[in-house]
């Protein structure tokens, strides 16, 4: 069974519109909780900082993909994240997802660049974790 792959612009422009929610996002769960702490006095190290972020995240977008397949920016561009074959991602291919798409975008958007040579058009994190974006009205 062949899965019609959204465009890449539109992949891309869902992931210009998910920046927008998550700098909200951080907003919320990072920068207010780090200001009443300062507040009382106490601050965290660096590294607390950073894992701050990368679990705040991971709670976001894994409750998302997982309840549903989609964040607010995924469902305006009708969008959702599938298991290779069309169903819901496992909990686990949800976590890999995540983690592997930071290096993917961060190494300069290498993971993202994949998809012009990938035969699925999938991107690098997605390859890795067995998962792949469809439309949302594909079940």
């Amino acid at each position: 069974m062949t899965i019609a792959v959204p465009s890449i612009g539109r992949r891309l422009a869902s992931m210009l519109y998910e920046s927008l929610v998550v700098f909200a996002v951080l907003l919320i769960g990072f920068l207010l909780p780090q200001i009443l702490l300062s507040g009382f006095g106490l601050s965290m190290g660096g590294r607390l900082l950073w894992l701050h972020v990368l679990l705040l995240l991971m709670v976001y977008f894994l409750w998302f993909w997982l309840n549903g397949g989609q964040t607010l920016p995924m469902k305006t561009w009708k969008l959702r994240l599938a298991g290779a074959e069309g169903g819901r991602p496992r909990p686990l291919q949800a976590l890999l997802r995540y983690l592997a798409a930071w290096p993917s975008i961060l190494l300069c958007g290498f993971g993202l660049f994949w998809a012009l040579f990938d035969k699925d058009r999938q991107f690098l994190h997605d390859r890795i974790a067995g998962t792949r974006i469809v439309f949302a009205d594909m079940q």
